[in-house]
């Protein structure tokens, strides 16, 4: 595929994944020519794409500096958290009402591959099967608003995810926290799997909370 034949949507893609996946870290220059070289694409995708993931929070663009990967102060990174919790257990209640046996069944082999990567101490692997246990979860909800406005809060948030899959003990206790949504909505108990959500999401708020005390202290 040439530069002109590589639709524009393909760039933002791939840019937001690579985001995502920690190739471009927070506040990483974006230039236009490394870019369209990295991407073989022209420029105009490249400034359309820089666009599109600036609306989404991942990309900022200032005069005279051009764009750079977007740092996510703590205090934002607790903002965003607060408003997927409100979001994610309508979420979690859905899919407790929505959710097929098959996609029950998938919840749980999730949490057993969870249970791998914590007894592995591979944090990389863990944080990949978090990122895709809410996912699911999203798909079987059937919410399509919901789904779209957590999608882009944890997008945003990504690099504090993954530091919190790294932290000592961190990825156990999130491990439990999550097994008990899943087990909430394999039963279809759909207050359960909210308030089941509310608590992973207060507890992450809790830790985040805590890393903003350390950063502030004299």
């Amino acid at each position: 595929m040439t530069s002109r034949d590589l639709p524009t949507g393909s760039v933002t893609d791939e840019l937001r994944r690579d985001i995502l996946d920690g190739r471009f870290e927070p506040g990483d220059r974006l230039l236009e020519v490394p870019l369209s070289q990295h991407y073989a694409c022209g420029r105009a995708a490249v400034r359309s794409a820089l666009v599109e993931l600036t609306t989404e929070g991942l990309v900022e663009r200032e005069a005279n500096r051009g764009a750079t990967v977007r740092r996510i102060s703590i205090t934002e990174a607790i903002q965003i958290t607060e408003a997927r919790a409100a979001l994610e257990g309508v979420i979690a209640a859905h899919a407790a009402r929505n959710a097929t046996d098959d996609e029950r069944t998938e919840l749980h082999e999730i949490i057993d591959d969870m249970r791998v990567a914590v007894g592995d101490d591979r944090a990389h692997d863990y944080s990949g099967l978090n990122a895709r246990f809410h996912r699911r979860l999203r798909e079987m909800s059937g919410h399509t608003v919901a789904a779209q406005l957590v999608a882009n809060l944890r997008n945003r948030a990504s690099h504090h995810q993954y530091r919190l899959a790294l932290m000592p003990g961190r990825p156990n206790e999130s491990l439990e926290q999550h097994a008990a949504i899943a087990d909430a909505v394999s039963a279809g108990d759909e207050s359960a799997a909210a308030a089941a959500m509310d608590a992973h999401l207060r507890s992450v708020i809790d830790v985040l909370s805590r890393w903003g005390d350390v950063a502030t202290m004299p």
